[in-house]
């Protein structure tokens, strides 16, 4: 069975406090894009049998495509089915391969999504029956962004990003330009950059505004402190803006930048350009 994680942007992102838990309260709006990886798993029983005789781990699990930094048994995917197996003891052995394509530690979303994905796929694959609202409690204990991928729907969300209210918000009839300038974010480190404070405005009601109106009233608060560190995040946006973006942004705590266009735009970026770019 296989399913595509996508990425999502953040579309204005305030960081209003510091919780007794080390985390810090947020909001924001969570918007999905079509940045995919792709994560299958089927079942085998060369999981329980190709194994090290002091491991009593169920789960192969290989990837191709990005490389992606850490021990494998590290990897959210290889989490979520541990996550599952406690509560769920009789679940079957199993091989799960990941093809990364969303780049890591650039704002996207890219590790959650893949995390969330997995505990879908292997609900669907062993029909389990786990409700949405039960898929998002196991998706929290993975990481903050987690939960957002079970809905997968625009949604602001707030307490450390695991509380979702879906709004209606539709981009469908504009394209995105993610351009990521290979700068790996630590998110301790951007969270240091940074002083919370509360907002002066609901996001919710400014994406409900026209979309031309978000340049001046649409802010995401890690990018300032980070653009004064690496330049090139400032760079990107301007870049952006000149090529007839109608908005840009930093996305999550970096370094992807996004610009949404309009749907008959013609957008050439240069072709000297030390940056991985999608257009979607």
């Amino acid at each position: 069975m296989l399913l595509f994680p996508n990425a999502k942007i953040n579309l204005g992102l305030h960081i209003t406090g510091k919780r007794a838990d080390g985390y810090h309260e947020l909001a924001t709006v969570f918007y999905p894009v079509l940045l995919k990886d792709m994560l299958e798993i089927v079942q085998s029983d060369k999981a329980a049998t190709n194994l090290a005789p002091q491991s009593n781990s169920t789960i192969i699990f290989t990837t191709t495509g990005l490389t992606i930094p850490g021990e494998p048994d590290k990897n959210l995917c290889v989490k979520a089915y541990h996550l599952l197996k406690k509560d769920y003891p009789e679940l079957a052995a199993i091989q799960m391969h990941l093809h990364k394509i969303i780049p890591m530690g650039a704002g996207l979303g890219g590790g959650s999504a893949d995390g969330a994905f997995a505990l879908r796929l292997i609900n669907q694959k062993f029909q389990l029956n786990l409700s949405d609202q039960q898929l998002i409690h196991y998706a929290a204990q993975l990481g903050s962004d987690c939960p957002f991928f079970i809905l997968n729907k625009p949604c602001f969300a707030t307490g450390r990003g695991e509380l979702l209210e879906p709004i209606n918000l539709d981009l469908s009839n504009y394209q995105f330009v993610l351009v990521n300038p290979h700068i790996h974010l630590s998110t301790k480190w951007a969270f240091e950059q940074l002083t919370p404070s509360k907002p002066q405005t609901d996001l919710r009601s400014i994406v409900q505004q026209p979309i031309e109106t978000w340049k001046n009233n649409l802010f995401n608060d890690f990018e300032a402190p980070i653009a004064k560190h690496y330049p090139e995040i400032q760079s990107i946006k301007d870049m952006l803006y000149a090529n007839g973006a109608i908005y840009a942004s930093m996305t999550g705590s970096g370094s992807t930048v996004f610009g949404i266009f309009s749907k008959n735009a013609t957008i050439q970026l240069s072709k000297e350009m030390n940056y991985s770019y999608h257009i979607i």
